[in-house]
């Protein structure tokens, strides 16, 4: 790199600002603890200071010896390094030019920076090539790039790579004592007080994964977190469908919020009192902001450059994909199936902290689980799953067992009784509570919300 001019002009470098902080360390091998948290051998632009930078790293990694020239000096020459480091009369000449080593982490900056305009400028040099190479897939290439570019811009120079734990109680002390005040969670709220009581909300850079057998319901447990989200806690949400369409999303968001029975909109057999409730609904979703990408059987890549877009142009809080089994992760289809759901499911833990937002995602669960209460060794396809994820979400209802006058009468009114079971939970309590499936507006409530409902007080008003 640096011996190559870009494009007919020399790349940014500053060659004074590296013998600064050459000389500076070897001035005082303290400055080498300083830089090197941020600074590695390949921001310098003359190969010869990105050859010495490395010499005295592993000098110091190899020796007890303290840093100075007549020491290091010893140790290219048993290395046979003196050469590729400028020979020993150059370096010499570099602890003459600094006058004090308390700039020397300003000029490691300076140094940081100007390598980031390089790599910025081979990534554009590289991105361009990969666009006209008509062989590779230009999702791929998007894809790549982004990751490229992702993660250039999180090489903040001077960046801390542990803390103190001074620091961190003084910080997480006054964060607790914010939140208490304030009353403002870390998580995000998904609007059901068992689920918030246990997780806190979702939280960023969390992967999480809601399973359940066909028909249980994971779309429309999806979809009432989403209302949830989107109207009573005003957030930004992402939303992938890859079994549905957005339109058919829409009625549902649209049946759940006005509560009118979701066959009469199927059927177009609205009364007026219903279509004016759908109206009434249709204001309130209008308000919200609910980004939708319908695309069936989506590629990999593709669903994690859309949900970058999604970041960069709307700011989204959370994210849902509808569902893990139905994103084409474009691997060899001689790799087994397990192996490319292992593949996806890494993907979107890593996109979770690229985007620093929790991402929900949908999974089948196994034949197995038929009849009975799911466990986490029940999702489908890959045990990858259960480990990537921070947070696992089972859905059960017992189907065929005797029931009580109570749940017979609650059936009867089109409420079925849910048990929501919090198989994983890395960062606090596992248990189990209920929710009330309410069938004929597809949408799970509180069971205390649809008994208020039933039996004719409005808990709304």
């Amino acid at each position: 790199m640096a011996s190559n001019s870009m494009l007919g002009r020399v790349p940014p470098q500053n060659e004074e600002a590296e013998r600064a902080v050459l000389g500076a360390i070897l001035l005082n091998e303290k400055v080498l603890v300083e830089v090197t948290d941020f600074l590695g051998k390949d921001d310098f632009y003359k190969v010869a200071h990105q050859q010495l930078f490395g010499a005295i790293v592993a000098f110091r990694q190899e020796s007890s010896e303290t840093l100075d020239l007549i020491t290091l000096s010893s140790y290219l020459k048993r290395k046979s390094l003196v050469e590729q480091c400028g020979g020993l009369s150059y370096i010499s000449t570099l602890t003459s030019d600094v006058p004090t080593t308390t700039n020397a982490a300003y000029y490691a900056k300076i140094l940081k920076a100007l390598s980031q305009r390089r790599k910025l400028l081979l990534f554009a040099s590289k991105l361009k090539d990969n666009a006209f190479d008509e062989s590779q897939d230009i999702q791929k290439v998007i894809d790549e790039g982004e990751q490229s570019l992702s993660s250039l811009s999180n090489e903040t120079a001077g960046s801390d790579s542990y803390y103190s734990i001074k620091d961190l109680i003084t910080n997480t002390i006054s964060d607790i004592e914010m939140r208490s005040t304030s009353g403002i969670k870390n998580g995000f709220e998904t609007g059901f007080l068992p689920l918030d009581s246990i997780t806190g909300g979702f939280k960023k850079q969390e992967f999480i994964i809601v399973g359940a057998r066909p028909s249980i319901g994971k779309t429309a447990f999806a979809l009432s977190l989403t209302l949830n989200m989107i109207v009573k806690k005003k957030y930004r949400v992402g939303f992938f469908s890859l079994e549905m369409s957005a339109s058919s999303l829409m009625e549902r968001l649209l049946t759940g919020h006005s509560r009118v029975d979701f066959s009469h909109i199927r059927k177009a057999t609205l009364k007026n009192s219903e279509m004016s409730s759908i109206i009434d609904a249709s204001g309130a979703l209008y308000e919200a902001e609910l980004y939708i990408q319908d695309t069936p059987n989506m590629k990999l890549m593709e669903l994690r450059a859309q949900a970058r877009r999604m970041k960069l142009e709307h700011d989204i809080q959370v994210i849902y994909i509808d569902y893990i089994g139905l994103i084409d992760a474009e691997a060899d289809a001689r790799i087994p199936r397990h192996e490319q759901i292992s593949i996806i499911s890494r993907s979107l833990k890593q996109l979770a902290r690229e985007l620093d937002l929790p991402v929900v995602c949908l999974c089948q669960v196994g034949r197995q689980a038929d009849g009975v209460e799911p466990k986490l060794s029940d999702l489908r396809d890959s045990g990858s799953i259960e480990q990537d994820a921070d947070v696992v979400v089972l859905l059960h209802r017992d189907v065929g067992k005797n029931r009580t006058d109570d749940e017979a009468e609650r059936e009867k009114n089109n409420i079925q009784e849910t048990k929501i079971i919090m198989a994983k939970n890395r960062n606090g309590e596992t248990g189990v509570f209920s929710l009330a499936f309410v069938s004929n507006i597809v949408r799970f409530e509180e069971m205390e919300f649809s008994r208020k409902y039933v039996a004719g007080n409005n808990p709304n008003a």
